[in-house]
């Protein structure tokens, strides 16, 4: 019922627009029921048994105006459709898109880009064919209740005879619904392993280079598609299968209408306006189931569509993917809300206690991890590869669920904190910054109002302004998909002034300078401090970061090993004193 209910609400959305397309298309599909009338009496007329007032040259008129009708009423209903399917379908994919960019732990996205991709494709565009059938089989549905009625009062038993493929194709719509539903899910799952496989392909095209294997990547490639061609092939033969016995019925009738008509027409008791009027109409009568399993055949996929979509999403009810709410198909979009320059309670103390989480895979993670950093100073995070580092910076800002802990500001307990480790509280910068294929300006405001002030003094910070420069357009450079057209060194700076631009409270920095030169990290640090009042929180394992802590944090197994100065850490922590000789080892190395 979850994805009836979602097909329900959507068609309340903007209020009048399904329903006036209801109308408008009832109208539409019931017009011919004049013509029908029409042709019934102009054909009567012509035989000589037309009724007092009319005559050939009046029913011609009615006949043309009818027919103009019908056009009008076609051109209006268009325009109501495609205004219903486009404002629909952006309803439908910018609720998607909320619930995936609102989900607590982005990072564990359950499917590949391009499969989520396929979702947001494809399911959005079932869900509106679904409402689409509706249209038609209520205009539809409408028409054959009216011509029925007029045609059981001309012949009841030529009306009853040539509905019997009705109920044939009724039973055997319904009868198919649990293995179209069955067949729509496989071949929706095995596109989406083609679409996920063509996504990873595309981010690894060096490591396959590397390693040789582009036969076995095209092996597996032709694999998954002969797999979703199967699939495909079952899912189309069996909607088609659906589809001939609906159409077929149109045929069977009109054969069963010719051999009683001409019978009946041979005793006098059915006229050839009556025969007109009963071709006319039998068209749509008889083709009624056809839209009738249609729209069974489409429900079921339905289903499966709306488990997809709500999969891909942290909402927790499917009703949240029909979430009214506007959407902007024209050209006048609304202002981008600016984000507060300070927060209405700046960063006095930042307090964690026992923050614990487990990866539910591995069992890995951190455990009871505390510590407090004031406003103004400088923390680094350290540890071995694996100790814990990022998963504390993802639990902290609330891209991982805390299993246990507590987090306070200014003394005020955080209850969400990924709501509440946004701009202009804190920003961040993550080990493997996320570029888009925009020019340099846009990535670094993402829709932050333009201020041409901001961006200068964001990148200089950041230590890339004199990179810019010698980019082809400046600021104003597309960089690319994942700014491949930056080097690593530029793509982290730029995500860094990404994060400056916002004058946030706390600056958090996974591992940033690991991608830097020294000349270039001595740079950014150099300046970074040189702003006041600046409080940041830091991962990082090179030497001129430490020595610029005022608070080190040692990780050991998810586990704090030591907590406080610099010296104290080397004193205290055998870990630490084994971490500060590996990095004096690595930076000999690099020097020679």
């Amino acid at each position: 019922m979850s994805a009836f209910r979602v097909l329900l609400r959507l068609t309340t959305f903007e209020r009048w627009l399904y329903p006036a397309n209801i109308a408008v298309w009832a109208v539409w599909y019931s017009i011919p029921l004049a013509m029908g009338v029409i042709a019934q009496r102009f054909f009567d007329a012509l035989s000589g048994r037309a009724p007092a007032g009319l005559n050939e040259w009046t029913l011609i008129a009615l006949l043309l105006a009818v027919g103009a009708a019908h056009i009008a009423s076609f051109i209006l209903s268009l325009f109501l459709y495609f205004t219903w399917w486009y404002k629909t379908e952006a309803l439908l994919r910018r609720n998607l898109l909320s619930g995936v960019l609102g989900m607590r732990a982005p990072l564990r996205l359950p499917y590949s880009a391009g499969e989520a991709i396929s979702r947001f494709r494809d399911d959005v565009e079932v869900m509106l064919q679904t409402l689409d059938g509706w249209l038609d089989l209520i205009g539809q549905g409408l028409f054959t209740i009216a011509a029925l009625v007029v045609m059981l009062r001309i012949n009841p038993v030529i009306t009853l005879v040539v509905t019997v493929p009705v109920a044939v194709a009724v039973a055997a719509a319904n009868l198919a619904g649990t293995r179209v539903q069955r067949r729509r899910a496989a071949s929706r799952k095995a596109a989406g392993r083609v679409a996920g496989f063509i996504g990873e392909v595309f981010g690894a095209v060096q490591a396959i280079k590397v390693a040789s294997a582009t036969p076995q990547v095209m092996t597996h490639f032709r694999r998954l598609n002969e797999e979703r061609g199967r699939t495909a092939l079952l899912d189309s033969l069996l909607t088609q299968i659906i589809d001939t016995i609906n159409f077929n019925s149109v045929n069977l009738a009109t054969g069963l209408m010719l051999l009683l008509a001409a019978s009946a027409m041979r005793s006098g008791s059915f006229t050839v306006g009556d025969f007109a009027l009963f071709a006319s109409y039998l068209p749509g009568v008889v083709g009624f189931p056809r839209w009738l399993g249609r729209a069974v055949v489409r429900y079921q996929q339905s289903r499966v569509s709306v488990e997809r979509m709500h999969a891909l999403t942290d909402h927790p009810s499917a009703l949240e993917l029909a979430r009214h709410g506007p959407v902007y198909t024209g050209d006048h979009l609304p202002e981008i809300e600016a984000v507060p320059e300070r927060p209405d309670d700046p960063l006095r103390r930042l307090e964690v206690r026992g923050l614990t989480y487990r990866h539910p895979g591995s069992g890995r993670g951190i455990e009871g991890v505390s510590f407090a950093l004031e406003r103004g100073t400088f923390t680094v995070v350290t540890g071995r590869v694996g100790s814990g580092k990022t998963t504390l910076l993802h639990v902290l800002l609330g891209l991982l669920p805390r299993d246990q802990g507590e987090i306070l500001w200014n003394g005020r307990p955080v209850a969400d904190p990924a709501s509440f480790f946004q701009p202009p509280r804190s920003a961040y910068t993550p080990q493997a910054p996320r570029l888009f294929s925009d020019t340099l300006r846009d990535n670094i405001l993402l829709g932050l109002p333009q201020d041409e002030r901001a961006v200068r003094e964001a990148l200089r910070t950041a230590a890339l302004d004199r990179d810019v420069p010698h980019l082809e357009d400046g600021l104003d450079t597309v960089i690319g998909p994942r700014g491949v057209k930056l080097s690593g060194g530029q793509a982290h700076r730029a995500a860094a002034a990404r994060m400056l631009v916002r004058e946030a409270e706390l600056l958090v920095f996974d591992d940033l300078s690991s991608a830097l030169d020294v000349e270039t990290e001595k740079l950014l640090w150099d300046r970074l401090f040189a702003r006041r009042d600046l409080t940041c929180l830091v991962v990082s394992h090179r030497r001129a970061v430490l020595n610029r802590a005022d608070q080190v944090i040692v990780l050991r197994d998810g586990r704090v090993d030591a907590l406080g100065s610099l010296s104290d850490a080397l004193r205290d922590s055998v870990e630490m004193r084994l971490l500060w000789r590996e990095e004096l080892r690595e930076e000999s190395a690099g020097a020679m």
